[in-house]
C-alpha cells in the first residue's frame, strides 16, 4: 500500500520547507529551500556545526570590518548550506534576499546577483538556485529584471490577489501563496475553525492556481505555510507545495491514495497587466493581505537580526 506521501508526489512536486538535511534525505523532496528563520532553526543542530566553524573562520580571515563580517556571513551560511542541500536534490534550493530589502528594488538585484555568485563558486548553477523575494511592488520590479537576466525567483509572503497578478505579469518563475497565515488571520478575526474545503488559506491558493490557469501564465504556484495535513491534502495538485518535516511525517506514516483536489482550467484571455497605482490600491484592499505582508516582512527580519546577533557572537 502506498502512503499518502509518495501518492501525494504524483500530483504536486514536493518541497521541503526545513533546513534540516536529515529531513531532506529522509523525505526526498523535489526543491527545498533556506532562510534566515529555517538557518536559526539549524544554528543548534549537531550536524551544522562544522559547516558554521568552517565559514566564520574563512570569513575573520578575509573580512576586517564587523558589519561587513555580519552581512557575509548570514549570505555565506545560506549558500553553504544551500550548496550541501542540493547535492541531495534533483531541483532548486530557493535562497532569500534579507527581508529588509524588500522595499529597494535595486539593493535587491545587487544582493541576487552576490548570491547567485557565491552558488557559482561552489559549482551550484543558476539553474538549480530560486532567488527569493518579498511580494513587494519593489520585491516584483526586482524579480522581473533578474528574469530577465536568467536568473529565476521565488516571490514568498504573497495574500493577495494584486500581488498574484503583478507576479505573473513580472514572469516570475514560481510564486509562494501562504495558506496558514492566512487561516491563521481569519481564525482570529472570526473565532471559526475550517474544515478544509472551506478554509480561507486553502481557498486563497486555489484561487490562485486557478488565475495562473485562466491567464495560461508559465509562473509556477507552491503552496506554502501549512498548519495541517488536511490543509495539504485539501491542495493536492497544485503545481508545488513546501511543506514542514513535521507534516511530511505524518503524510509518510499514513497509507492511502490522494485525491487531485485542486483543478487548473484552460488558459482563457489575460487582464491588463496592473500598473503600480492598481496593484497598490487593490492590496490595500485586502486588510489580510496588508496585515500579514507586513507582519511577515517584520518577522523575517527579527530572525535574520536574531541570527546576527548568535553569528556575532561567534565571530567575537
Amino acid at each position: 500500500m502506498t502512503t499518502r506521501l509518495d501518492s501525494l508526489k504524483t500530483h504536486s512536486l514536493v518541497v521541503a520547507d526545513t533546513g534540516d538535511l536529515d529531513a531532506i534525505k529522509r523525505y526526498r523532496p523535489h526543491d527545498a529551500t533556506t532562510n534566515p528563520s529555517l538557518l536559526l532553526k539549524a544554528f543548534d543542530l549537531p550536524g551544522y556545526q562544522a559547516l558554521i566553524d568552517e565559514e566564520l573562520a574563512a570569513i575573520k580571515a578575509e573580512v576586517a570590518d564587523p558589519e561587513a563580517r555580519l552581512e557575509q556571513a548570514v549570505d555565506r551560511l545560506a549558500v553553504a548550506k544551500g550548496a550541501e542541500i542540493a547535492r541531495h536534490i534533483p531541483g532548486r534550493i530557493s535562497t532569500e534576499v534579507a527581508a529588509r530589502l524588500s522595499f529597494d528594488e535595486e539593493a535587491s538585484v545587487r544582493k541576487a546577483h552576490e548570491l547567485v555568485e557565491r552558488y557559482n563558486r561552489r559549482g551550484v548553477g543558476r539553474d538549480r538556485v530560486l532567488i527569493k523575494l518579498a511580494s513587494t511592488w519593489e520585491g516584483i520590479r526586482a524579480a522581473e529584471r533578474l528574469e530577465r537576466e536568467g536568473i529565476q525567483c521565488n516571490l514568498t509572503l504573497l495574500f493577495s490577489e494584486a500581488q498574484a497578478q503583478a507576479c505573473f505579469d513580472a514572469g516570475v518563475f514560481l510564486v509562494s501563496p501562504f495558506v496558514g497565515r492566512v487561516t491563521d488571520w481569519y481564525k482570529k478575526e472570526t473565532g471559526k475553525e475550517y474544515a478544509p474545503d472551506e478554509d480561507p488559506g486553502v481557498l486563497f491558493v486555489r484561487g490562485v492556481c486557478e488565475r495562473a490557469g485562466r491567464g495560461g501564465y508559465d509562473t509556477v504556484v507552491m503552496g506554502a505555510s501549512f498548519r495541517t495535513v488536511g490543509q495539504v491534502l485539501a491542495l493536492a495538485g497544485c503545481p508545488r507545495l513546501t511543506i514542514s518535516p513535521a507534516l511530511l511525517e505524518e503524510l509518510a506514516a499514513e497509507e492511502g491514495e490522494v485525491t487531485p483536489a485542486v483543478t487548473i482550467p484552460a488558459a482563457g484571455e489575460r487582464p491588463s497587466p496592473l500598473d503600480e497605482p492598481a496593484f497598490r490600491w487593490g492590496h490595500n484592499q485586502d486588510a489580510m493581505a496588508n496585515d500579514k505582508l507586513a507582519e511577515g516582512i517584520r518577522r523575517f527580519d527579527e530572525d535574520q537580526r536574531t541570527l546576527e546577533a548568535r553569528l556575532a557572537e561567534r565571530l567575537g
